[in-house]
């Protein structure tokens, strides 16, 4: 059986809270309140608990921060491309998807990660190569969302474009040479933004494959926004024209 670990106080108690039947055992050497209640929800569910000395918890966390809390987890079976269209199908017109072109930095990832659950997005594609993949490392930084919003990985993400546009899908890319502002891009509709990778942006074919540029208006002197940063303003722009809609 495959198993995966997730470190940190957040992501833990995601796991936890939405589908605790997949964590097999969790190790703490924290005694805070906050690790304390976990323990305690874990111990309701029955999931084995061991105390471990922070040494050991370094190592079972390769690295990563993990705030005195470490947990073995059983991965969920990863969506594929059909996927995503089954996906964008049933969320029909109110359909909220993001696209990440090779965005490589974890951090990053799970930023956008956080900030596309908490938009209430159906869910995250990005490249099978190239690009940053589910780590512990992405987990921490989504603080929980990794286990909200689906994350999709698919070999080809101008296919994908295609097949998303061939159901019916609105595909926005955001460029900082765009005519077109993002405020003024109509975001309503079954919709996929899509956002470039830290180093080139979105990639010649990428671009090509997108139904409309936008940018996002500047005014400081600032050339680009990290692509975190620039998520979470194109994602709740969406939600605050679908709400005045």
């Amino acid at each position: 059986m495959k198993r995966e670990r997730a470190c940190g106080i957040n992501a833990i108690d995601a796991l936890l809270g939405h589908q605790p039947e997949r964590v097999i055992q969790i190790w703490a050497a924290g005694s805070g309140p906050r690790i304390q209640a976990l323990l305690e929800r874990a111990a309701r569910h029955g999931i084995p608990v061991q105390q471990a000395q922070p040494a050991a918890l370094d190592k079972l966390a390769e690295g990563e921060t993990h705030q005195g809390i470490v947990a073995e987890f059983k991965p969920v079976e990863p969506l594929q491309e059909a996927d995503l269209v089954d996906i964008a199908d049933k969320a029909g017109s109110d359909a909220l998807l993001l696209l990440l072109d090779q965005v490589q930095d974890p951090h990053n990832l799970g930023a956008c990660l956080r900030s596309a659950a908490a938009a209430g997005a159906d869910a995250v594609v990005i490249p099978r190569d190239r690009a940053a993949g589910m780590t512990p490392a992405v987990r921490r930084a989504a603080s929980g969302a990794a286990d909200i919003v689906p994350l999709i990985e698919v070999p080809n993400l101008a296919r994908a474009m295609e097949r998303l546009q061939k159901s019916g899908v609105w595909c926005v890319g955001l460029a900082g040479e765009a005519e077109n502002s993002l405020y003024s891009t109509d975001l309503n509709g079954p919709l996929a933004l899509i956002m470039g990778g830290e180093e080139q942006g979105l990639r010649q074919l990428t671009r090509k494959r997108c139904d409309a540029l936008a940018r996002i208006p500047m005014r400081g002197g600032t050339e680009s926004l990290n692509v975190s940063v620039a998520t979470g303003v194109a994602l709740f722009e969406a939600i605050r024209q679908r709400e005045k809609a």
